[in-house]
């Protein structure tokens, strides 16, 4: 008896938070782009079917293409990713400006900016404590 195989349902959520993850993008990141909010863009990712024109808006702020979304397998997905760093996939005629280099010194710059937050707001701390 044959049984008839079912295609794999895609779950467009799981696949915008597995590529977003993959490309480093945040989600609170994500969501300022979409102009909503980070709760929001959590129930965007545990929904299983997305309206195609914020597939498309999320699509362009990754800087891929709206299939990879629709797509999504891993064996794809590390093709993207792979191809994320080769700078250019011919078979989609996709280009993504992609530098590791550019990666690490803009989140150095973050991580500096951080502490200089941190040591400032404990500044202003200690000088409360000491004004008391």
């Amino acid at each position: 008896m044959n049984t008839p195989i079912e295609p794999k349902k895609v779950h467009h959520g799981r696949n915008v938070k597995r590529l977003r993850e993959m490309l480093g993008v945040k989600q609170d990141t994500l969501a300022v782009e979409l102009n909503i909010t980070q709760a929001t863009m959590s129930k965007l990712e545990a929904k299983e079917e997305i309206e195609k024109d914020i597939l498309q808006k999320i699509a362009q702020i990754l800087k891929i293409p709206v299939e990879a979304i629709e797509n999504y397998n891993d064996e794809g997905a590390l093709n993207l990713v792979a191809n994320t760093f080769n700078n250019h996939d011919a078979s989609i005629g996709l280009t993504i400006n992609f530098n590791p280099i550019d990666k690490i010194v803009e989140l150095y710059a973050e991580k500096e900016a951080l502490y200089e937050r941190i040591i400032q707001e404990k500044n202003e701390l200690i000088e409360k404590l000491l004004n008391k």
